[in-house]
């Protein structure tokens, strides 16, 4: 672990400072010469697909198709460390529990599946047949199938996917909570009616005709590197890049390309965004009407602005929508948005001089109250010029896991449409539930209520994911039985039921041999293309199965009267994908277009201008600036007191729940985790200083005591009133009841907390 120091990072992304953390990463995981071979493999037609973020490949059959983040995440899988049956005859669940996230995962591979064993408080070897019959017991035990809850990671493929719906609709139950209930459901709740589809329209060949990219609530440094590839070449062949994003970020301010020569032997650097607007945290509905705002002025003005052919051809709801943006005031927008009228007018004179735009978004959109609301306020602001349907131009909401738009795909849902019901029961011969399930927080509040009484996630990190840590837990706590499917030890495996299983499988990086020989599996993108996924290294241990493995054999288990021949299935992949061409037809032909090298984009009916929706057409949608939010209420609630807006955020070493390292290269933070970056006047207000140790505490309505503690202060540029730290430190802060509207997903970037000193 690095020296504890806070240190302002005056480099650019990526460069000397990547490589540097390359090589560290490596060697520290022991696969210096291993892990360089295994890094040649990522993402090549050969290869396997980066276990990392879904920010698609160029061509998926280059020479350096990886990233920092996915050196870390290659290494964390490929690493040489072990965590067997003598490491967990060592310490017991309530040692671990003691230690630090970092830690749990940095004990390397789980080799054997393990048992909860309540006598010695510890986990214990348990054969494979004896933990799928005693999962089978449980299940089969509970009188109503809906008290059972099946989570999914974005890691799962689409072949394990796909069984993993089967399996549990076949078992009689849609609770599908899933980590896009979590990160961007409300990208798919607001385009659905909008536009038709639930996912991005643009290509990354439409990223190199664009005139302007427009960047919402994301930062690319950290969470998906190989955009700045994208950004870098858009800038410097004259592209404006617009970032609206509470934080300075350093990938969205400059970046060194460690592949260009040129670049690493001077220690240049390309810029990346052309105009950058720190907005308030939740204020970019209000920042986007302003553009919309002027836009229109500008219309009325001088005429040409807008595509009036696309308008009235493609949509509908331009008049009650531009009827609201002239009402709207331009004080209530800078209020709200914390940006001036001259800031939104030049955003939006970037808009109006661009011939083709794509909007970018992350989840600095997502997590928050009017979170829908936003995500159509940016698909307005497309439609006004008919930046929809043509190249150069469209929505980009990016992903975070690397297949977790594929899991969606494959009916990972808990809310299925009647026809993928209608053709699962078409081809399988079996009824399907037709209630809804539960998502991710409805799925807390059924194990807090006793009714959600066996627990199954293949893959994540569910208790240190979720909001409201101290109900999660005791959910969680609560259950008959937890099973968790994964490649290394988490917190979520310390949260347990009252029985509990750890199930280990095979990494995206290993050889997955079965009856018919080597498998390959698939994955999607964050732009719909769909590609083969092949492991070359052998396995950590000879005990782990595929998640397809277990899925089949977990069901085979299960289901005594099935029609599937699920152990069948198994024995080749392909047979898999021949049943998903089948319920699919997006995937005619599944196994013959995915050999081609690169795969196959995804039918996408908004990229060509047919809109899936009611109406037949795109639709404006009107939306007020809230003003009502719960950061609002928790102000006017305690005028005494200084109400910030906490929004966790990820470090540099981190991805998702996974910490592979104690720093935060480029916000300065070195070898610790709990920090909170604060505004320095906000600090003088406080009667404190830079440095000093606090306690957070949420403001909320529930009379719930929600606290974090021992967080040291960090001056930052950051607006005034709003603060940022780390997750799932801070996790503990967001109420469950915090959730966004239409969505459900937990609003994790606009928390009311009040800062106190540190009470020890």
């Amino acid at each position: 672990m690095s020296e504890q120091k806070i240190e302002f990072y005056e480099g650019p992304a990526g460069g000397w400072g990547a490589l540097r953390s390359v090589k560290n990463t490596l060697l520290k995981h022991d696969i210096a010469i291993k892990g360089a071979k295994t890094l040649l493999s990522a993402n090549q037609p050969d290869g396997f697909d980066c276990p990392g973020c879904a920010w698609p490949d160029r061509n998926h059959a280059s020479s350096f198709e990886f990233c920092e983040n996915g050196v870390k995440a290659v290494a964390a899988e490929a690493t040489a460390r072990r965590a067997g049956p003598d490491f967990f005859a060592r310490h017991t669940v309530a040692e671990m529990m003691a230690q630090s996230d970092f830690w749990l995962e940095d004990q390397g591979r789980l080799t054997q599946p393990m048992r909860y064993d309540a006598t010695s408080d510890r986990y214990l070897p348990v054969e494979w047949t004896e933990a799928f019959a005693l999962i089978a017991q449980h299940l089969n035990a509970l009188p109503d199938p809906n008290q059972a809850i099946f989570y999914t990671s974005g890691r799962a493929s689409n072949e394990a996917a796909f069984l993993y719906q089967l399996f549990v609709r076949e078992y009689g139950t849609n609770n599908f909570p899933d980590c896009s209930n979590m990160c961007h459901e409300p990208s798919g709740s607001g385009m659905r009616p909008q536009i038709g589809v639930g996912k991005g329209t643009v290509t990354l060949e439409d990223f190199e005709q664009a005139d302007a990219i427009f960047i919402f609530g994301q930062n690319p440094g950290t969470n998906h590197p190989r955009m700045l590839g994208e950004l870098r070449a858009a800038h410097k062949r004259g592209a404006r890049i617009v970032s609206f994003n509470p934080l300075r970020e350093r990938g969205l301010e400059r970046f060194q390309d460690p592949q260009s020569k040129l670049e690493m032997a001077t220690l240049g650097a390309t810029p990346i965004s052309t105009h950058y607007f720190q907005v308030l945290p939740g204020g970019d509905l209000a920042a986007v009407k302003g553009m919309m705002k002027h836009v229109l002025e500008q219309e009325s003005a001088l005429g040409g602005i807008l595509d009036h052919a696309f308008i009235a051809e493609h949509t509908s709801g331009f008049e009650a929508m531009a009827a609201d943006l002239r009402a709207e005031s331009w004080e209530v927008l800078a209020l709200e948005s914390g940006l001036d009228e001259a800031q939104m007018r030049s955003a939006g004179d970037v808009y109006i001089g661009a011939k083709s735009s794509i909007v970018c978004w992350g989840m600095g959109i997502t997590q928050h109250t009017h979170a829908v609301a936003t995500v159509q306020m940016l698909v307005n602001l497309l439609l006004l010029r008919g930046n929809l349907g043509r190249p150069g131009a469209g929505a980009c909401p990016v992903r975070g896991h690397s297949n977790v738009q594929g899991d969606r795909s494959m009916g990972i849902w808990e809310k299925p449409p009647a026809a993928l019901l209608d053709r699962l029961q078409q081809v399988f011969g079996f009824a399907p539930p037709r209630a809804d399930g539960v998502d991710t927080v409805e799925a807390i509040r059924l194990m807090l209520d006793g009714r959600g009484r066996v627990f199954f996630a293949l893959g994540g990190n569910f208790a240190a994911a979720t909001p409201d840590t101290d109900a999660t837990w005791r959910a969680l706590r609560q259950c008959d039985l937890t099973v968790h499917v994964t490649t290394k030890l988490n917190r979520s495996h310390l949260v347990h039921g009252r029985d509990a299983l750890i199930l280990p499988c095979l990494g995206r990086t290993e050889i997955d041999l079965q009856a018919a020989g080597p498998q390959s599996v698939t994955v999607e993108d964050s732009m719909s293309m769909v590609h083969l996924s092949a492991g070359i290294n052998p396995p950590a241990s000879a005990q782990l199965l595929s998640e397809p493995a277990i899925v089949a054999r977990l069901a085979a288990a299960t289901l005594g009267d099935s029609r599937t021949d699920w152990l069948w299935l198994i024995e080749d992949y392909a047979r898999i994908r021949d049943l998903i061409a089948q319920v699919f037809d997006d995937f005619q032909d599944f196994n013959a277009r995915v050999a081609t090298p690169g795969g196959f984009r995804l039918y996408n009916p908004a990229s060509e201008r047919i809109w899936a929706t009611a109406s037949g057409k795109a639709s404006f949608q009107t939306h007020p600036v809230p003003r009502d939010t719960p950061m609002h209420r928790a102000r006017a609630s305690a005028p005494e007191q200084i109400v910030f807006s906490l929004m966790t955020t990820r470090s540099h070493d981190q991805y998702n729940t996974t910490v592979y390292g104690m720093d935060d290269r480029y916000r300065g933070v070195f070898g610790q985790r709990r920090v909170v970056f604060i505004h320095a006047e906000d600090i003088r207000a406080l009667g404190m200083q830079d440095g000093d140790w606090v306690d957070l505490r949420t403001v909320w309505d529930d009379g719930q005591e929600r606290r974090a503690e021992r967080f040291r202060l960090v001056a930052y540029d950051i607006p005034r009133g709003n603060i940022a730290a780390y997750y799932p430190e801070t996790n503990p802060l967001v109420p469950l009841s915090a959730i966004a509207i239409g969505a459900g997903t937990p609003t994790s970037k606009a928390v009311p907390v009040v800062i106190q000193p540190h009470a020890g």
